[in-house]
């Protein structure tokens, strides 16, 4: 197990749960980039993550973290019912303060 900053640890946590958990890890004007989408504010961050839940059942894993300029790097393995899966994906955080200010998910 990795040791991970407590946003994104709180972040991979929620993901387990619901959007509105996901929500609650961003700022009020976060910004989330994936599958070549951009969802702005915590109401749009909601429905990325209730949207995705509702398409896919999946299981994500932390396997290592690094930083890269202002960012943080978890590279994390996806399991589950999508197409490809297991997928090793990148997410990019980047924080401000306590919350999640922005993040992008990439291969």
């Amino acid at each position: 197990m990795i040791n991970l900053p407590a946003p994104i640890a709180a972040y991979f946590t929620a993901d387990l749960k619901d959007g509105d958990a996901v929500a609650r890890c961003f700022t009020d004007t976060a910004v989330v980039k994936d599958e070549g989408q951009t969802y702005t504010g915590r109401e749009a961050i909601q429905a990325w993550k209730i949207d995705v839940s509702a398409r896919y059942s999946y299981v994500s894993e932390p396997r290592a973290i690094a930083v890269e300029g202002d960012r943080t790097v978890v590279t994390s393995r996806l399991t589950g019912n999508f197409p490809g899966s297991p997928v090793d994906l990148r997410f990019l955080f980047l924080l401000d303060g306590d919350r999640i200010a922005a993040l992008e998910i990439t291969p």
